[in-house]
């Protein structure tokens, strides 16, 4: 049975986030880095104050090179105060963004690829100079997962 994923355009507001941030290459992320990060994400998130959706846990990823990136595992706060030791803040600007839903039996590279897909055949183009993409986790679910559920949200531009 083929994959499907519907995609479709969302502008989301400029908004501020608190959380671990962790730098490396697409080969260490694949071996589970991010996935350490975001475990300690979870088991901090309660240190960080005005966190306005504590069922969600956000990973931001900005591309610094052909091998390596930057990725934030982050929860949206009102306000920026008080940042935990070890904890960084940062502020996304608003953009609108392809979005899709990976569900639980969905092969990832699948539905990154039909997004990206979709994104060509709507006549947008990633944009790259800013975050490159966000996925939205539920925050009780195990970063080891083998069959994850999140939302996939890629900032788009004409």
């Amino acid at each position: 049975m083929e994959q499907r994923n519907e995609s479709v355009l969302v502008t989301k507001e400029s908004f501020r986030a608190v959380g671990l941030k962790w730098s490396g290459t697409f080969a260490e992320a694949g071996a589970g880095r991010i996935r350490v990060v975001q475990e300690e994400m979870q088991a901090r998130f309660n240190e960080i104050k005005h966190v306005l959706n504590p069922e969600i846990l956000l990973g931001l990823s900005y591309q610094d090179d052909e091998v390596g990136f930057t990725h934030y595992s982050v929860v949206e706060v009102a306000e920026i105060e008080d940042v935990p030791k070890g904890m960084k803040s940062i502020t996304v600007p608003a953009l609108t963004y392809a979005k899709c839903e990976h569900t639980k039996g969905q092969t990832i590279d699948i539905s990154y690829n039909n997004i990206y897909a979709w994104i060509e055949s709507q006549d947008y183009r990633p944009c790259d100079d800013d975050v490159t993409h966000v996925e939205r986790y539920p925050m009780h679910q195990d970063p080891y997962t083998k069959d994850p559920e999140f939302t996939i949200m890629i900032p788009v531009k004409k």
